[in-house]
């Protein structure tokens, strides 16, 4: 066991929660689980040997040390390797375009929200934060096992792929107020970057959007702003 790295085949879900979340909805990506020798023999103890020899998945009893190196967590009591999965957008589903998000907590948050909403179907536009970090892993909760994530090298190559979806870009600059979108579908969200957002050139792509908010913001955080546009695409 060592320390997540981007380059790495495999990475890890932080925590019984979410590897139970593994076992349970990617089963087939699931290289090994660890147990660490302070975890108690109890109930929870049981549901994770139980689903890991359903799937024949080994069980790992490793020593505090290499928990904390590995998790950063001095509690963290199970732990468990997956395999990276590589997946094709629908292209008779709504899509959520995240052009170049940097930043783990939030792509984690937003995949999370993005499953709440009953939207599978996520383009990351590279460079972007890694969805297979463990922390973006964490912020997820568990909804990245639930989702269908594509990469894109620039939003050229997304476009080209799906000309029928109509477009949304979200921008401080766009005239016309989310509201008033027109919900046609399948449609694609457009998200820009948390420092730097969309660039202006996507003012002349589909149906830009602005979310009304006080004038005396800067912007809202990219994972509140996705939230506020799945709740009013999909309500």
């Amino acid at each position: 066991m060592y320390k997540y790295r981007k380059e790495s085949e495999t990475t890890y879900c932080i925590g019984t929660t979410l590897t139970i979340e593994a076992l349970s909805f990617a089963p087939k990506q699931m290289r090994k689980v660890y147990i660490s020798p302070k975890q108690k023999k109890d109930q929870t103890y049981e549901k994770v040997v139980s689903l890991a020899k359903k799937s024949s998945v080994p069980v790992i009893f490793n020593n505090e040390k290499i928990f904390k190196e590995v998790s950063g967590k001095d509690n963290c009591m199970v732990l468990g390797e997956f395999e990276k999965f590589s997946s094709c957008l629908d292209g008779g589903k709504n899509h959520i375009v995240l052009v170049n998000p940097s930043n783990q907590g939030n792509l984690g948050t937003i995949l999370r929200s993005c499953f709440g909403f009953y939207q599978q179907d996520i383009a990351l536009i590279t460079p972007c934060a890694d969805p297979f970090d463990p922390k973006t892993v964490r912020a997820s909760m568990g909804a990245l096992f639930h989702l269908r994530i594509e990469f894109f090298p620039d939003f050229p190559s997304y476009q080209a792929r799906f000309p029928e979806h109509r477009l949304h870009p979200f921008m401080l600059q766009a005239d016309k107020l989310l509201k008033a979108a027109d919900k046609t579908g399948p449609w694609s969200l457009v998200f820009g970057n948390e420092a730097t957002g969309l660039d202006a050139c996507f003012l002349r792509v589909g149906e830009p959007l602005l979310i009304p908010q006080n004038p005396a913001l800067d912007s809202l955080n990219l994972d509140n702003a996705v939230s506020i546009v799945l709740y009013e695409f999909c309500r």
